[in-house]
């Protein structure tokens, strides 16, 4: 199976390697060519465009930064596609984007494949992240030996729009989970407490969660370099701001976490760490929410498994 990747950015290019560190036909494109030439001194083909991928390879995945980035992608990929051929998306993208999309790929005889991940930038370069597919059955099983190599644990959540609509969801839960972090430690800090005894407390607790036990690192050690900015962390927390709404739900404290990350954005910039939204508190209170002893890089310590699906109980 000859496969093209299109996007070697944060988590693109982890995903990336895992599948050319397990020996697949990989031919990658991206608008950085230092990117792409690092592939190729890896082993990886040049893909040259998105059309000359899906052209060459039965299989074209992209990992891109928006809905707009990925429709222009797959634009120029449509006249090549035809039977045989997959699109694979990888992005954190709009659910009815993707099925947009998808319609026209399918249309053309071809197959379409939402596959958003899951579990942060250091286990996607293990292969040990996890993974959303949305689309046919038949399809799932298509790509699946392609996700046993990518991610760990792989959930085939339904028809296409739904694996985006559950990621959004989950970047959401993570992203509330980070400023209510970020409000404890602060409030911590200035009650007196020892950041480090505190860190621990949180983590032997029910009030423990896997964003406390990374990025709370990375804020303590004051790197704060997450491999996520804030413009990311906005457009998954608009789209599911959207959903909300679509469908009717009155909710309260997601427009607060809009707002508070366009603040970030106007004090930081676009492109700043996601985990430097403490420092509007650190601001607010003059304190420094930093620690010895903390890692400045988040290391996956699980080894690297072929993954597997993950059965829904019913």
């Amino acid at each position: 199976m000859k496969v093209g990747f299109i996007g070697l950015g944060s988590v693109g290019g982890k995903l990336a390697g895992s599948l050319l560190r397990n020996g697949v036909d990989l031919a990658v494109h991206d608008l950085d060519p230092a990117l792409v030439a690092d592939f190729i001194g890896r082993g990886a083909k040049a893909g040259g465009s998105a059309a000359g991928m899906m052209r060459d390879c039965d299989v074209v995945i992209t990992c891109l930064p928006s809905p707009a980035a990925c429709a222009k992608v797959v634009s120029e990929m449509m006249p090549e596609v035809g039977p045989g051929k997959i699109w694979m998306e990888m992005s954190t993208t709009d659910a009815a984007e993707m099925q947009r999309l998808g319609a026209e790929v399918i249309a053309r005889g071809g197959e379409a494949a939402e596959c958003p991940v899951s579990g942060g930038c250091h286990r996607a370069a293990t292969g040990n992240i996890s993974i959303y597919m949305g689309g046919e059955r038949a399809t799932f099983d298509k790509v699946m030996p392609l996700l046993t190599i990518l991610g760990r644990r792989i959930l085939h959540t339904g028809p296409l729009g739904s694996a985006s609509t559950l990621k959004v969801m989950t970047n959401y839960l993570a992203t509330a989970n980070l400023l209510t972090v970020c409000e404890a430690l602060v409030t911590m800090k200035a009650a007196g407490l020892d950041l480090a005894t505190t860190f621990e407390a949180i983590r032997i607790s029910s009030g423990t969660s896997f964003v406390h036990e990374t990025e709370s690192q990375m804020i303590l050690n004051g790197c704060r370099d997450i491999n996520f900015t804030m413009d990311l962390v906005k457009k998954d927390i608009g789209l599911f701001q959207e959903i909300a709404a679509r469908n009717g739900v009155p909710l309260e404290i997601s427009p607060l976490m809009v707002e508070i990350f366009n603040d970030g954005i106007r004090r930081y910039g676009p492109r700043a760490q996601s985990d430097r939204i403490i420092e509007r508190l650190e601001e607010a209170t003059g304190l420094d929410i930093t620690a010895p002893g903390f890692p400045a890089e988040m290391v996956d310590d699980e080894p690297e498994e072929r993954g597997a699906e993950v059965i829904v109980k019913r």
